[in-house]
This record gives C-alpha cells, structure tokens and sequence, in this order.
C-alpha cells in the first residue's frame, strides 16, 4: 500500500508530460530574460532584474525590446559549438519573443553594426 500513492503520483506526471506534448506545448515553460537594445549604445540581458552571468543549459525565452533601428539583438556561442542567431534585425524597433535552447558554453550577445562597444556576455554551464 506504501508505493501506491508513489506510482499514481508518477502516472500523472507522465499524463500531464503526454498532454502537453499532444497539445504540441513543452511540458515546462522556459524561463524568461529580458535583453534589450539602444535607444543609445547600449545593450543588456537580464534575468529578473539582474544582468546574466551564469545560465543552467536549457530553453530560454527571450524578450528582445529593440529601442533603435540602427541596432539589432544578436546571440551567439563563442565555444562549444558554433551557434549565432539574429533575435531582431534592422531597422525593426518594438518587441520580439524568440525561444531558444543554450548549450554549455561561453556565449555573447551584441548589435551586429556596433558589435566593439555594444556586447555583454555570459556562461552556459
């Protein structure tokens, strides 16, 4: 009788897994950062509130705010394995969600047309 409750409670997050896979929805939702560019020379990535330094590999979501249309949003994987993906381009100015999954690594965002002096980067561990 002790293992019961053990295997119902593994059944239903099993089932939960295959629903959402079925509703062609990932089981968890990645976490969040924010990254935003211009309306100066200026870049930056966080993670509530707080620059990134450090992210566990996994799904990200990004949440791009593009203040300039002389900028764009760029993240790249400077090790283990090359990796680089535009989040906004130019001349787009607003808000872009992108979702993409971070291997280990050293990585870097930055504006493609500024990239010397508008850059931060971070590690995937």
């Amino acid at each position: 009788m002790l293992h019961r409750p053990v295997v119902i409670l593994a059944a239903a997050v099993v089932t939960a897994t295959l629903a959402a896979a079925a509703l062609g929805r990932p089981a968890m939702t990645p976490a969040k950062l924010q990254g935003t560019v211009g309306p100066g020379f200026t870049i930056s990535l966080k993670s509530h509130g707080a620059k990134v330094k450090t992210l566990k590999a996994g799904a990200y979501t990004f949440v791009v705010t593009d203040k300039g249309s002389i900028h764009n949003f760029v993240i790249e994987r400077e090790s283990g394995g090359k990796f680089e993906k535009a989040l906004t381009t130019i001349p787009f100015t607003g808000t872009k969600t992108v979702t993409v999954r971070l291997g280990k690594g050293n990585w870097k965002y930055y504006c493609k047309a500024h990239e010397p002096t508008m850059f931060g980067c971070f590690t995937v561990r």
